[in-house]
C-alpha cells in the first residue's frame, strides 16, 4: 500500500461515516472538537508509568495534574469514592475487576449472551481466561430483562463468588438493589458493566448502579459517554480492595496508559457536567421514538409493551426480512450503519447468523437529531428492509438527510 492510498482511504472514511451515514452502532459515538483538539497532542508520544506524582518515568509534570484532576472530576460526576482512568478499554476494565474479585475455580454469574452479556463476561472470553466457572442469570424473554425472582433463587442455590450485571444489550435497568441484598447474604461481590449506559448514568437518565449497591462499575468511555476510546473503573469499595484492583491495572495489565486520552476525558467530563442531563434525556427519548416509529412501519421491534427501551438501544427481529446478517449488509449499502445481534430467542443460532438488529441512537443525537428525524430514519430503513428498494438509491436519500446534521452538539465551542 502506498502512502497516497492511506491518505485517500482515511479521507473516504471521514467523509462517509462522519458526513454521509446514519451511524447507529450502539457502541460508538463522537468526541467534540474541543476534546479532539486536546486528544491530538504531544501526550500521544509519551509514557507515564505509575500514578500521578508517583511515576517511574521523568517528563510527567504536565500529565500529572491533568490526570489527578480528571480522576477527581470523574469521582464527582458519578458520586463515587474511587475512579481508575488508566484502563484502555471496557474489556480491560473487566479483566482488572474480575482478577481483583476472584479467579480460578470461582463462580461468576453473568446475564449470558442471550441476556445481553459482553463477551468478556463469558467462559470463552476474559472470565474464562481467568479461570472462572461461568453461570448465567435467568432471563425473561417477554420482559426482555433479567427475571429477578428466578435469578435471586439461582444465586442462593449456586452461591457465585461474583455477580455481573449490565452488558452490551441492555434495554431496561437491571435489578441491582435486589441482587446486592442476596449477594450480601452469601458473601458475593457485585459488579456492574456500564459500558453502554455510562453516559445515561452520568446524565441521570438511567439507574445508578453504584447507589443501588454495585461494589465496582466498569465501563468504556466512548458509547453513550462521548469521550475518547478507553476504559474506566469506578468503586465504592474498601481501601484494601481498591488497592488490589489498582495493582491489577498497573503493573498487572498496563504499562503505559495512552496519555492523550486523559485530557480528552477531562473535556468530555466537563461537557457531561454541563450538558449531560439534556443530552442523555434526548438519547432516551430518541430511542423510544425510533422504537415506536419502526414498530408502526411494520418492523418486529421488541419490548413494545414496555415502551421499547429505557436506554439508547432498540432491538428488532428481522428473521422474516432475511435475518440480521443480510439486513445489516443491505442497510450498510444504504449508508445506514448498525449491527446484527443475537436476540433472546436465538439460543440455537450462531452470532454470525442472528435474527436481530441492535440499534443505538446516541451518535445521531449527538449531532442534533430529535424525534422527527427518528421517524425519517425508520422510513428510510423501511424502504430497504420491507419495501425492497435498492440500497444504493436509498443511500442518496441518506446523504441528503445528513446534510443539515454535521456539527457536534451538547458540547463546548471555541
Amino acid at each position: 500500500m502506498e502512502m497516497k492510498e492511506v491518505f485517500e482511504l482515511v479521507e473516504k472514511q471521514n467523509q462517509w461515516r462522519m458526513k454521509e451515514c446514519i451511524n447507529m452502532i450502539a457502541s460508538e459515538n463522537r468526541m467534540s472538537e474541543a476534546a479532539e483538539k486536546v486528544y491530538m497532542s504531544d501526550f500521544m508520544h509519551r509514557y507515564a508509568e505509575g500514578s500521578p506524582y508517583k511515576r517511574y518515568y521523568q517528563g510527567a509534570k504536565y500529565i500529572d495534574p491533568i490526570e489527578d484532576k480528571t480522576t477527581e472530576m470523574t469521582r464527582k460526576l458519578f458520586g463515587v469514592r474511587q475512579a481508575e482512568l488508566r484502563v484502555l478499554s471496557g474489556g480491560t476494565s473487566n479483566m482488572a475487576a474480575f482478577a481483583a474479585l476472584g479467579g480460578h475455580g470461582d463462580i461468576l454469574m453473568s446475564p449470558g449472551l442471550m441476556g445481553g452479556s459482553h463477551i468478556s463476561h463469558e467462559s470463552f472470553g476474559i472470565a474464562g481466561i481467568l479461570g472462572y466457572r461461568v453461570e448465567h442469570a435467568v432471563f425473561d424473554e417477554k420482559e426482555y430483562n433479567i427475571d429477578t425472582d428466578a435469578t435471586l433463587k439461582k444465586i442462593r442455590d449456586i452461591k457465585p463468588n461474583v455477580v455481573t450485571l449490565g452488558g452490551s444489550v441492555i434495554l431496561f435497568p437491571h435489578p441491582v438493589k435486589e441482587v446486592r441484598e442476596v449477594c450480601d447474604d452469601i458473601g458475593a461481590k457485585l459488579l456492574y458493566d456500564a459500558a453502554h449506559v455510562l453516559g445515561l448514568i452520568a446524565g441521570k437518565q438511567f439507574q445508578d448502579p453504584m447507589k443501588e449497591g454495585a461494589e465496582l462499575m466498569t465501563s468504556s468511555t466512548h458509547k453513550t459517554f462521548p469521550g475518547p476510546q478507553g476504559g474506566l473503573i469506578l468503586g465504592n469499595t474498601s481501601d484494601e480492595m481498591w488497592k488490589k484492583l489498582q495493582s491489577k491495572v498497573f503493573p498487572g495489565l498496563i504499562s503505559n496508559h495512552h496519555l492523550h486520552r486523559i485530557p480528552a476525558m477531562a473535556i468530555t467530563i466537563h461537557e457531561m457536567m454541563e450538558y449531560g442531563k439534556e443530552y442523555a434525556a434526548q438519547v432516551v427519548i430518541n430511542a423510544q421514538a425510533l422504537g415506536q416509529a419502526t414498530y408502526e412501519l411494520g418492523f418486529d421491534t421488541l419490548a413494545e409493551e414496555k415502551g421499547f427501551t429505557k436506554s439508547h438501544q432498540i432491538l428488532i427481529n428481522v428473521e422474516k426480512n432475511g435475518g440480521g446478517t443480510d439486513v445489516a449488509v443491505k442497510l450498510e449499502n444504504a449508508n445506514i450503519v448498525l449491527n446484527k445481534n443475537l436476540l433472546a430467542c436465538d439460543a440455537d443460532r450462531s452470532a454470525s447468523d442472528p435474527s436481530g438488529l441492535r440499534i443505538g441512537v446516541q451518535e445521531m443525537t449527538r449531532i442534533g437529531m430529535k424525534e422527527p428525524e427518528m421517524k425519517e430514519i425508520a422510513a428510510l430503513m423501511k424502504k430497504v428492509v420491507i419495501e425492497g428498494k435498492q440500497p444504493e438509491e436509498v443511500a442518496k436519500e441518506v446523504v441528503e438527510f445528513r446534510k443539515p446534521f454535521q456539527e457536534t452538539q451538547y458540547c463546548f465551542r471555541d
